[in-house]
């Protein structure tokens, strides 16, 4: 076995891009909401803006006064950033979240900025203004952060500020790990190699890695190397091994991150509830309340018909484009499984010739590069176009927006006694996207890999987890990495 490589000792790991890094986005955040504040004043009181839109121009109020407020808006709101971890190092958020909680800090603040000014009589502040600087400081935040975020990818790229990572175990779950991590050098981790009882399979991603021991030998390579983080990918069979390591490394400065290995873990809230005065663990859950379906839906029918409206252009352009380049229908039908085992048809455009559905099990699942599709069923496939007429399948209620991918009637019977749980994902409407897909999970990939986090939105929805999964997939749409289905 070849030596494991030295990482020198464990202690003082703190990195200057650990420093670098909220700092810049602290200063970045500073900036933004100034220039916001200013810019709202000028644009409310010194632009002729609001006198093109009919309203009436007021005489300005002293700078001074907003720029004494805009000091306090400024402390607030790093507060209130700093209070949500949104400066902490290494975050590696998405773009999605990182919007969403830039949305809900500045909304916050912008209340505690109103009920302060409401009370505060020495001074007069714009309700205008405030309007104004609540879009553009989300804006500006989100675009300084954006900047930031690049610049930290851009140093993990070039190997510096890396965080030092192991891997204990060598199954799936351990090859899951490092094809993720060592696939992504902007994680700005270095996956070192793996300790398991045995080398990983001659086929498997992890052989890449080097084999550093067995898991005998972990503890004390942690406690004279400098490690940052441990993978933990073991079975349930080794976790009494796994406490004996972390006793043994008692006192050593690094994070253990443990992979569930069970599906239930992986898809359940498990919560304490109490029934008189006799603790419960609730591991399923029902998915919507009451008010949770009512507000899921009145998302759906707004945003759709908003939708429809926006791309009603296009829509009737691709009919046109369809109808030019091959003989059949504009929209292609199909009769899919909705929830609680409803079938319902869904609408798309025809991207395949005509009668090539008839051809759909020696062709597979959502294959790549089907020689099936017309010349512009490719683009509309690529670019996932031909996705927008079920639009209208949200609007009349039979699909949500976002949800498990409605499947094939024959795929369902075929499925639900081969897959464990897979009936549990029809507990929510199937949607035009879903958590599976903005994963990288579309097509001819596993399908129980598909089930573990369609059935992980089931038990964790929320508005703004249907938010994030829309700001994902429009992301994907625009660079052309469309969703089959």
């Amino acid at each position: 076995m070849a030596e494991p490589p030295r990482l020198g000792s464990s202690t003082n790991r703190t990195r200057r891009g650990d420093i670098l890094i909220p700092f810049l986005t602290v200063l970045s955040d500073t900036i933004a909401i100034e220039c916001s504040f200013l810019f709202s004043y000028w644009l409310r009181f010194q632009s002729a803006l609001f006198n093109t839109v009919g309203l009436s121009q007021i005489d300005s109020p002293p700078l001074r006064g907003y720029v004494i407020g805009s000091l306090f808006i400024v402390v607030v709101w790093l507060l209130l950033f700093n209070a949500r971890r949104m400066y902490r190092a290494r975050r590696n958020v998405s773009f999605a979240d990182e919007l969403l909680n830039i949305v809900r800090v500045v909304s916050l603040g912008m209340l505690i900025v109103m009920s302060v000014a409401f009370f505060y009589r020495d001074f007069s502040y714009s309700r205008v203004v405030f309007g104004l600087l609540w879009f553009f400081s989300i804006a500006g935040i989100f675009a300084g952060r954006s900047i930031v975020h690049a610049f930290e990818r851009s140093l993990y790229r070039k190997g510096k500020h890396l965080q030092y990572a192991i891997i204990l175990g060598s199954d799936e779950l351990a090859e899951q790990v490092y094809a993720r991590l060592h696939g992504h050098p902007a994680f700005g981790v270095h996956v070192v190699g793996y300790f398991a009882d045995g080398t990983a399979a001659k086929d498997s991603p992890l052989s890449r890695a080097q084999y550093l021991g067995d898991l005998s030998q972990a503890a004390q390579y942690i406690k004279t190397n400098k490690v940052d983080i441990v993978f933990i990918a073991l079975r349930a069979q080794d976790h009494t091994r796994l406490f004996d390591i972390i006793a043994e490394c008692e006192g050593v400065n690094a994070e253990f991150m443990m992979v569930p290995d069970m599906l239930e873990v992986l898809t359940s809230q498990m919560k304490v509830t109490e029934l008189e005065a006799i603790p419960f663990v609730k591991v399923k859950s029902i998915p919507l309340t009451f008010w949770g379906r009512g507000a899921k839906r009145t998302f759906d029918v707004v945003v759709s018909f908003i939708l429809l409206i926006i791309f009603s252009p296009l829509l009737i352009l691709v009919t046109i484009l369809i109808k030019l380049d091959s003989r059949g229908p504009v929209f292609f039908t199909q009769e899919r499984i909705g929830r609680d085992g409803k079938r319902f048809t869904m609408y798309k455009f025809r991207s395949m010739r005509t009668g090539s559905e008839q051809f759909d099990a020696s062709a597979g699942l959502g294959i790549q590069d089907d020689p099936r599709r017309t010349h512009i069923g490719v683009f509309l496939r690529r670019t996932s176009i031909d996705e927008l007429p079920q639009l209208w399948n949200v609007f009349i209620g039979d699909m949500s927006l976002v949800g498990p991918r409605p499947e094939r009637v024959r795929y369902v019977e075929e499925l639900q006694s081969a897959v464990p749980k897979y009936l549990d994902r029809h507990r929510m409407k199937t949607g035009m996207t879903g958590w599976a897909q903005v994963n990288g999970l579309r097509g001819d990939t596993s399908i129980e890999e598909r089930i573990k986090y369609d059935l992980y939105y089931v038990e964790n929805w929320s508005l703004a987890f249907d938010i994030k999964i829309l700001l994902r997939t429009a992301r994907a749409a625009l660079s052309g990495h469309g969703v089959d289905a």
